[in-house]
This record gives C-alpha cells, sequence and structure tokens, in this order.
C-alpha cells in the first residue's frame, strides 16, 4: 500500500477527505470529532510491539496527524481567517522566487509568505514562467482560481 503521504497533493487531498470522511466543504468541528476519533483507533501507544497492527498504527497516525494539518490549512474557516493577510501580500508584495511540483505551485512572496497552490498543471505553470510580467500573470491565472494554504515553509521577514 503506497502511503498517502508520497501521493500527488491533489489525490492527497481526495485521500485525505476520504480517510476523515469529508464529503464536500470542509467542516473545521466535523473534522476535530474525526480526527479525535481516528487517533483513538490507530494511537500506536494502543498497540503491543509484538502486534502485526503496531507497524500499520505508525504510519496511520503519521497520515492522520498530516492529513488533519493539511485539511484544516484549506479549509474555508482557516482561508476566510487568513484572508486579509492573504490579500494584503497579493497587494502590497511581488514574487521573490518559485518552484513547481506535481501540480503544486510554491510561491514565495517578498514579504516572506510562502503559499502552495494546488492544481496548476504544468501546461499553465510553463504559460507563466514563459509570461513578461510573471506576477501579473500568476494573479489572473493562479492565485485567485487555485485552492491554496499558507505554507509551513513562511520566512517573515521583520
Amino acid at each position: 500500500m503506497r502511503s498517502i503521504l508520497k501521493q500527488p497533493t491533489v489525490k492527497r487531498i481526495n485521500d485525505y477527505k476520504k480517510l476523515f470522511q469529508v464529503e464536500n466543504e470542509i467542516d473545521l468541528k466535523e473534522l476535530k470529532k474525526s480526527y479525535r476519533s481516528l487517533v483513538k483507533e490507530w494511537h500506536p501507544d494502543k498497540f503491543s510491539q509484538d502486534d502485526p497492527k503496531a507497524a500499520e498504527a505508525e504510519v496511520k497516525s503519521t497520515e492522520i496527524i498530516d492529513g488533519y494539518h493539511f485539511l484544516v490549512s484549506i479549509a474555508p474557516e482557516t482561508k476566510e481567517a487568513n484572508l486579509e493577510e492573504y490579500t494584503k501580500t497579493l497587494g502590497s508584495s511581488g514574487i521573490s522566487d518559485f518552484q513547481h511540483k506535481r501540480q503544486v505551485l510554491e510561491v514565495t512572496f517578498l514579504d516572506g509568505t510562502t503559499y502552495e497552490y494546488f492544481g496548476v498543471s504544468s501546461k499553465l505553470y510553463g504559460k507563466m514562467v514563459n509570461s513578461d510580467k510573471i506576477f501579473r500573470f500568476a494573479k489572473r491565472n493562479i492565485f485567485n482560481s487555485h485552492l491554496y494554504r499558507k505554507s509551513k515553509r513562511d520566512n517573515v521577514m521583520v
């Protein structure tokens, strides 16, 4: 069985939603209930070292924790809470660096914040890179039309 953590991100999102039984929009209260239930079921300390499920529990608990944090970061409530900061970044900061891998565009802005945009095809990324004005292209075609989250790799400048 291939670990969810090693899958391409779009598939990972769907697998995490399936793991937490999320059908449509992510509701943080329901997600938290599901998370607690899964952690109780798969916590590694629940299994003795002799138990054949102990190794599976280690992998599963890592996937549960990663999945929970990932889904929280893309939940509508989280995006809404961070919208002012996101809008400020897009309105006042240019692009410092970017990279594309497996349909995920990671953009670091001049203010040090980093966002990940999901479902960005290689073709769209190629158009962005070849654009005369990369920031304008990304703002019009990626930043507000693709699922995104603030990355863990933030380097906010003081």
